[in-house]
């Protein structure tokens, strides 16, 4: 007979499983039912709905464990003490991984689910937009607009270039990291160089 112990490893297991695989599956189709998700995890929908009770429910706990992921990086890189743009580049570098698994929350984030899905992606946008007030404070970055909409600007940048890069092979990181720096208003031979001292 089964402990409670293995009961409870196997239950956090299948919904770790349920996780991984809707993160796959809106990846392909943002508007993936709780049925397809089902399917493709193996488990009946029913499965699902006891882990998550809705749609939204899933969505929220996909976006949790970005921000967590995110704010771990983010948090990691700030205290280097370098400089905000070498920041910057080293940021899109060890965040570039998650930002690609997570692409999905951009589409959701344009749709019904926005709302929950901005307001659980507090804690990243405000430590994005300190690292571009210190970028400004220190005349690495732009002052055209606040740092909070310059940052999401940036930020979005690098979303939108993993979301294309499922069907360009040739984007990538490099490729959202100078193009999310000239939109910090980095010149382009600097971040060109920040790009060649980071590899």
């Amino acid at each position: 007979m089964p402990t409670e112990t293995s009961r409870v490893r196997s239950m956090m297991e299948t919904r770790d499983r349920i996780l991984d695989v809707a993160l796959t599956v809106l990846g392909e189709n943002p508007d993936a039912g709780m049925g397809d998700i089902a399917s493709a995890a193996g488990v009946v929908r029913r499965t699902v709905y006891d882990h998550f009770p809705s749609r939204l429910d899933l969505v929220r706990t996909l976006t949790e464990r970005a921000v967590i992921e995110m704010t771990a990086v983010l948090t990691e890189v700030n205290a280097s003490g370098a400089e905000a743009d070498a920041t910057w580049v080293e940021f899109i570098a060890r965040v570039w991984p998650v930002a690609h698994r997570y692409r999905v929350l951009l589409a959701l984030r344009r749709g019904e689910y926005g709302e929950a899905i901005h307001g659980l992606l507090g804690p990243v946008d405000d430590l994005l937009a300190d690292l571009v007030k210190r970028g400004q404070d220190g005349d690495v970055f732009a002052r055209h607009l606040p740092a909070g909409i310059l940052s999401q600007v940036a930020y979005g940048v690098v979303f939108a270039i993993a979301d294309s890069d499922l069907s360009n092979g040739t984007l990538g990181a490099r490729a959202a990291t100078i193009t999310s720096l000239l939109m910090l208003g980095v010149p382009e031979t600097r971040a060109i160089a920040l790009m060649g001292d980071q590899h």
